[in-house]
């Protein structure tokens, strides 16, 4: 299926360029998100008019993803989890848990689908994370896991 991206998109493509993916990949998240248009005659002449503000638009968002890259970078965020005597952890961290851990010590909402760990997070130690702010902002954080005391 052709469309046009509305968005420079990492490993994709970038604004106004006209592509071609898979149909449920296109309905289901490039058109819902309104991240791209079905490439018609009509939305092509659009999307030329507007590239100019949409370039612009990209630029705030890059802009806004340098300053929360240069807040979390290199920072070392702890949790703590139940864990086993063998140190593995009772289930895993999940993104969701590294997006409320990142909201509560420094106040910036990351959108959990942004975090990605490097490897499964399923017992104690540090780990690395990635975090893809803007296509073309990416940073790496550490969360280190301590053990929960137990209360009995």
């Amino acid at each position: 299926m052709k469309i046009i991206l509305l968005e420079n998109i990492r490993k994709i493509g970038s604004i106004g360029e006209i592509i071609d993916v898979k149909r449920g990949f296109a309905r289901n998240y490039l058109i819902s998100k309104k991240k791209a248009l079905f490439a018609s005659k009509a939305n092509i002449k659009e999307v030329e008019i507007i590239k100019q503000e949409l370039n612009k638009k990209d630029q705030e968002k890059r802009s806004k993803a340098k300053l929360i890259q240069e807040k979390i970078k290199n920072k070392v965020f702890e949790i703590k989890k139940l864990s086993t005597e063998n140190k593995e952890l009772y289930g895993s961290v999940k993104p969701t848990e590294i997006s409320k851990l990142i909201e509560k010590n420094l106040t910036i909402e990351i959108n959990p689908s942004q975090i990605q760990p490097i490897k499964e997070i399923k017992s104690l130690g540090d780990f690395k994370v990635m975090i893809n702010l803007h296509s073309e902002v990416q940073e790496q954080i550490i969360v280190k896991v301590i053990p929960q005391e137990e209360t009995k």
